[in-house]
């Protein structure tokens, strides 16, 4: 039995894998470490609640001999760190967090992991690691040797985080890996997010806010095929290397919102065009050929088939969004475990 430790499994792309991993691999253990703030939702994870495989610690990556403690104990195969600070209008007005969470939690685990011999660490990146794209450059694509340049403070923490995690690599021999994604999508987003937001919003026939003209791009991921892409990578990914996981799905902010409106049969006049944040990236676009050509994987939702199945499960699980917007979630009882 492998047991793989999942930090920040109480979020949305985190909380997405525990699932995928405990229905895929029923013999593995899966050990979910969140430290439970605004983001961290455990009833997106009721269902596995007693799941003998399956276990919930509540802790902080960035708490030292809580971390290490938990190493010890629980002699971990395999780490994925989803943790993260995410959310980049936050960073904008809140960077220390940020940098805590983002640079100092990492840290941490990578001495956790070097310390207690783990057979693999794995890095959740993202693609906005990379900066941004111009809009009239259509053939322009990150590949995992673009340069990083990162915009925001969130941005800038992943990066830091990313050349800390191949450091180790480099200077102590730990097995590492990295995936950078490009923007997720898909069941448990947390509604203050793009596509759960105006989602919720349009079903309550209110506005919806885009930013500046709306003609942002970004390249949009299902987060069940992110999490098939990290699978592969953390069972045989090459160590040392950085994979970009792309879901060859780029659309305007605008056309995502419309998406939304029509597949809800709403009106596009509820659109309502917002003061542009400060340092807003232009474009995403991932190249994911490494991925693909190396470890054969591929996409199962292409953007029409993956709205079609988000929009449906909010509107089936509107009881878990509407516990998000009211703040009942937070409420939400469970047993977990701290050390």
């Amino acid at each position: 039995m492998k047991k793989i430790l999942v930090t920040g499994g109480a979020g949305f792309i985190g909380g997405n894998f525990v699932h995928y991993m405990l229905n895929k691999y029923p013999e593995y253990m899966i050990v979910n470490l969140d430290v439970l703030t605004y983001a961290g939702n455990l009833e997106s994870l009721k269902d596995i609640e007693n799941n003998p495989n399956y276990k919930f610690i509540r802790g902080n990556i960035s708490d030292r001999k809580f971390i290490f403690e938990l190493f010890e104990q629980e002699k971990f195969d395999i780490v994925v760190n989803f943790a993260a600070e995410s959310h980049v209008d936050r960073s904008v007005t809140d960077p220390e967090i940020f940098v805590q969470t983002n640079v100092i939690g990492t840290q941490v685990l990578l001495d956790a992991s070097r310390k207690f011999r783990v057979n693999r660490y794995h890095q959740v990146s993202t693609d906005e690691v990379y900066g941004d794209l111009p809009l009239d450059r259509l053939d322009l694509f990150f590949t995992e040797n673009t340069p990083l340049n990162p915009s925001s403070p969130y941005s800038a923490s992943k990066a830091s985080a990313d050349f800390l995690v191949q450091s180790y690599h480099r200077t102590f021999g730990l097995p590492t890996t990295i995936s950078r994604c490009s923007n997720n999508y898909g069941p448990y987003h947390f509604p203050e997010k793009l596509i759960p937001l105006m989602i919720s919003r349009a079903l309550n026939n209110e506005s919806l806010p885009v930013y500046g003209n709306g003609e942002n791009v970004r390249d949009w991921l299902h987060v069940e095929d992110h999490c098939s892409a990290i699978d592969l990578i953390i069972h045989k990914g090459r160590v040392g290397e950085v994979y970009n996981v792309g879901g060859h799905n780029e659309r305007t902010n605008l056309e995502v919102v419309n998406t939304i409106l029509k597949t809800l049969g709403k009106s596009e006049e509820l659109i309502t065009y917002v003061t542009d944040r400060p340092g807003h990236d232009l474009r995403y676009a991932i190249d994911p050929h490494k991925l693909e050509n190396e470890l054969g994987w591929k996409p199962k939702y292409n953007f029409d088939t993956g709205m079609d199945t988000t929009v449906k499960w909010y509107l089936d699980h509107k009881e878990w969004w509407k516990n998000i917007i009211s703040g009942e979630y937070k409420n939400y009882e469970t047993v977990y475990t701290n050390i």
